[in-house]
Formats: C-alpha cells, sequence, structure tokens
C-alpha cells in the first residue's frame, strides 16, 4: 500500500507520499511556530514529522522536493533539515534529506534583500553547495542560465547532466516496477527560466505522480503555485505528443490555495469561469477522482466573495462543478477537513483496490474507491 499524506498548514503546502517500500518524499514545507505553544487550528507540523520518522525507525526523507522558494513553501525549515553548506545547520534532531529536487530557478534566481527572504538563500545555497558537489540534488529545466552558471563556477553541463531532469521527462532514482511510482516532470519549462525574468509561480514543479498496485495504475497531479497559462501550456504540450494520459488525473492538487488564477485572470462574480485549456484539464478526471486544497477554510459570504487573496470561493465552485462533471468523488480543503476547529492531515491508501479516503471519523461514512472505467496495465 502507498499513501499520499496532505497536511493542515493554513494557505501553505506540505505533502508526504509514503511507499509501500517505505521510502517518503516530502513536498514544500510549512511550519507555524505558534502551533509549538498549543494555538492552532494548523497542526504542528515538526512534531508531526518527527514522530512519524521515529515511528518508520527513519532519520531522513529519501526525497524533499520544494516546488519553489516562496515563503508558504518554505517557512521555518531552515531550522528543521540538516544542511550540508554549513556547520550551524548540522546537528542532534535535525533531519537529513537524501536527495534535494528543486526547479532550475532555485538555483539562479537572484533579487533585492526585500524581495527574498532569508530562508530563500539559505536553500539556495545548499542547492548549489550540492550541485557543486555533484551529490545529493535533482534539477528540473535545463536553461541555459543554468549552463552558463556551470561554467562561471568551473564546471560543465556534461558533468552534471545526470542531476538534472527536463520537462517531459521522468525523474530517475524511481521506478513503476521497483517502487511502485514514477514522476513526470511536466514542468518547469526552459522558458520560464530564460526567456523572462523568473517568476517563482511560474517555474514552480509541476509531476504527473503515478503509483502501481499490482496490475493497476493511478495519477496524482502535483501542481504548485501555478497560473492558467502554465497549464494550458501543459495540456497542449501533452496533446501534441501524445501523452493526454499524463493529464489525467485521480487526485488533483489544486494550485495556489484555490486561487482564481489558476483558471482564468478573471475571477468571475458567483463562479470562474475556466480558460478552455484549463477546462479540458478539468475534465481529465477520473470517475471517483478527488480534488484537494490546501488553504484556509473556504467561505461563501459576500466577504468571502471580495477577498483578493486565496482561498476564492469562486474558484472552489469551478472546480465542484467539473468535479461533478467527471463524477468525482470530493472536494477536500486542508483546513476543513474532518473539521475546521480541528483540522487532521488529510490521508489516501493507494493499493490494487483503488484509492481510499482515509482519517479522523471518515472510515464508515466516507470510505471512497476510486473506480476507473478501464484502469491501465502497469
Amino acid at each position: 500500500m502507498h499513501q499520499i499524506i496532505v497536511y493542515p498548514v493554513g494557505n501553505g503546502d506540505t505533502s508526504q507520499i509514503i511507499l509501500e517500500n517505505g521510502k517518503r518524499i516530502l513536498f514544500d514545507f510549512r511550519h507555524l511556530k505558534k502551533t509549538e505553544n498549543g494555538e492552532g487550528p494548523e497542526i504542528n507540523l515538526k512534531d508531526r514529522l518527527k514522530d512519524e520518522l521515529k515511528k518508520a525507525d527513519k532519520k531522513s526523507f529519501d526525497v524533499v522536493a520544494f516546488s519553489h522558494s516562496d515563503a508558504d513553501h518554505i517557512e521555518n525549515s531552515t531550522e528543521f533539515f540538516e544542511l550540508w553548506h554549513a556547520d550551524k545547520y548540522q546537528g542532534e534532531g535535525r533531519i537529513k534529506i537524501d536527495e534535494l529536487w528543486v526547479p532550475a530557478a532555485m538555483i539562479l534566481e537572484t533579487a533585492s534583500n526585500e524581495e527574498q527572504s532569508a530562508e530563500f538563500v539559505i536553500w539556495r545555497q545548499e542547492a548549489r553547495h550540492r550541485l557543486k558537489k555533484g551529490k545529493g540534488i535533482r534539477i528540473f529545466s535545463k536553461p541555459e542560465k543554468l549552463k552558463d552558471w556551470l561554467e562561471e563556477n568551473d564546471l560543465t553541463l556534461d558533468s552534471r547532466r545526470s542531476f538534472i531532469t527536463d520537462a517531459g521527462k521522468v525523474a530517475p532514482g524511481f521506478t513503476l516496477v521497483g517502487d511502485g511510482v514514477e514522476f513526470f516532470c511536466h514542468s518547469p519549462f526552459i522558458k520560464h527560466v530564460d526567456e523572462e525574468d523568473i517568476l517563482r509561480n511560474e517555474a514552480a514543479l509541476i509531476f504527473n505522480i503515478r503509483f502501481q498496485a499490482d496490475s493497476n495504475t493511478y495519477d496524482y497531479l502535483y501542481v504548485g503555485d501555478s497560473q492558467w497559462d502554465v497549464l494550458e501550456d501543459i495540456v497542449k504540450i501533452s496533446k501534441d505528443h501524445k501523452r493526454e494520459d499524463r493529464v489525467e488525473w485521480d487526485i488533483y492538487n489544486i494550485p495556489h490555495h484555490c486561487s482564481y488564477k489558476a483558471l482564468s485572470d478573471e475571477k468571475g462574480d458567483t463562479e470562474t469561469t475556466p480558460k478552455p485549456l484549463v477546462k479540458e484539464l478539468l475534465l481529465y478526471g477520473k470517475e471517483g477522482a478527488y480534488e484537494v486544497c490546501s488553504s484556509d477554510p473556504i467561505d461563501n459570504s459576500k466577504e468571502a466573495r471580495g477577498q483578493k487573496q486565496p482561498p476564492h470561493i469562486q474558484a472552489k465552485k469551478c472546480y465542484e462543478r467539473y468535479l461533478k462533471e467527471v463524477e468525482g468523488a470530493k472536494f477536500l480543503v486542508t483546513m476543513e477537513e474532518p473539521n475546521k476547529e480541528k483540522p487532521e492531515p488529510i490521508v489516501f491508501n493507494i493499493d490494487a483496490d483503488g484509492i481510499v479516503l482515509k482519517g479522523p471519523k471518515r472510515e464508515s461514512a466516507i470510505t471512497i474507491i476510486t473506480s476507473s472505467p478501464a484502469p491501465r496495465a502497469g
């Protein structure tokens, strides 16, 4: 059995994949200091992850992937993980990272002190250090600027090519046969770095994560804080290359805390109308599929409809509309499950029978097995 766990961290992101063979892949990290004093309702992520690792008799994650470097994806992470590039980030109690996954933009981005957080600078140093050492790192996308950076640091692209995965490729290190999972990189594209100023959301990691259980496969579309134009590019390229299966999904990680900007450039008064290819993406959902939104509770009120920052109720209504069209199971919000007062991690079990939503008080009321009309053979 494989698991996907999505943690309630407010308008931020942290999720984990635990494979049947015991390997653990953590996506993003947002820990709020107030939770250490018992304040919530967000989860105390540090304690939760350390407890999970202790129970599994592990001191490291096999992979930690940062989709991009905005604060809500890296908050307080430099106090939690062991970093190789400086002694002060090492010592008892820090959690090790066997392999760090980052977009190329995280290596290359520069900005003024006002525009970049101290933690981003630390992670950039760590990623650069690992790439220079040629160990414990995977970079996604191969822009010309990365080649230039390597040459400026007395390295060559050929010498580091094995640590770089382009869009349209499967990341090495995991296989359907050996691990029951593969990570197909949809984005970032080279143009997100080379053809414009680096924009974190556009250059974020997007994966088709495919699980295999016996002869059946199930697809998890993991999307960072992406916007609609990037998603339209992904659909168009997938269709052009005749790999529409890579945009089908059993679980869709809703981008950017249910921001309407992942659907369109217009919020809409009561419901967001998606751009044409984003609509196609939503309709690639399979029967019994889930949508999971890592965000604060989504209210349906006049105030909520007018708020600038996500989550946006108009976007939620759009997602629910198309989930219903594909006969999906449920739209889930991390800070609402099982209730707003004390949210708990959303857990999906994946085995030969399908995808089962687990968790407190759910098993009797909501135990839904996804049933694709014709599961693909592995």
